[in-house]
């Protein structure tokens, strides 16, 4: 038969367990070394608060990968310091929001809801057709986008100036062979010659 619960028979769900108190003494069960051994680095305070990534002491990984050459260079985009992003804007988009003859700048597509904000470079992507005519100004264009604007009747407006393109590097041209080191080069060749036949000649006879 269950108690019969009474103010004087309340107790918790579950029983009470006191906390560990350590470093009481030698009678306390917890004393000298308060549960933690002797030495090493889990027996002093703040062993527990390692930064990200510490591995013991050992070369961390970041340290033990190989340095890349060019991650701090302009021309290493988007890698290093010198990365950049951009907003996509598609054409479908220029499409959908805006009428023919609209003037397209980065302040009509927050007010189009088609960016958040103008802190960011836009760039306008081809996807989809354009049968407006639209002048548009963004900081950069894909090769498609800025043909179909064009042949839409529109026009393009580089807001960063329209960039260059990078000749590729030509191999350096060996230069010629003068007559002087050909007569040079025939010269040793002779001489290497005249070298190894007098050398068998004067090899002894078995």
């Amino acid at each position: 038969m269950a108690e019969e619960l009474n103010l004087h028979s309340l107790k918790p769900a579950q029983p009470r367990k006191d906390r560990k108190r350590v470093g009481r003494g030698m009678g306390s069960g917890k004393g000298r070394y308060s549960g933690r051994g002797i030495k090493g680095q889990k027996s002093r305070s703040g062993s527990h608060y390692m930064p990200a990534g510490f591995e013991g002491g050992q070369m961390p990984i970041d340290m033990r990968l190989p340095k890349l050459r060019g991650n701090t260079s302009a021309d290493a985009m988007p890698i290093g310091p010198f990365r950049t992003a951009t907003q996509p804007v598609n054409l479908r988009d220029l499409e959908a929001r805006f009428e023919a003859g609209a003037e397209v700048t980065p302040e009509t597509l927050v007010t189009a809801r088609l960016i958040k904000n103008t802190k960011i470079d836009i760039k306008i992507l081809g996807s989809g057709e354009l049968t407006k005519k639209l002048s548009v100004s963004a900081h950069g264009f894909s090769k498609t986008a800025k043909e179909k604007i064009e042949a839409a009747g529109g026009t393009v407006s580089w807001l960063r100036g329209e960039p260059v393109e990078k000749k590729p590097k030509r191999p350096r041209a060996k230069a010629p062979v003068t007559s002087d080191e050909v007569e040079a080069a025939a010269d040793v060749e002779d001489q290497v010659a005249e070298e190894t036949t007098d050398g068998a000649d004067e090899a002894p006879a078995e």
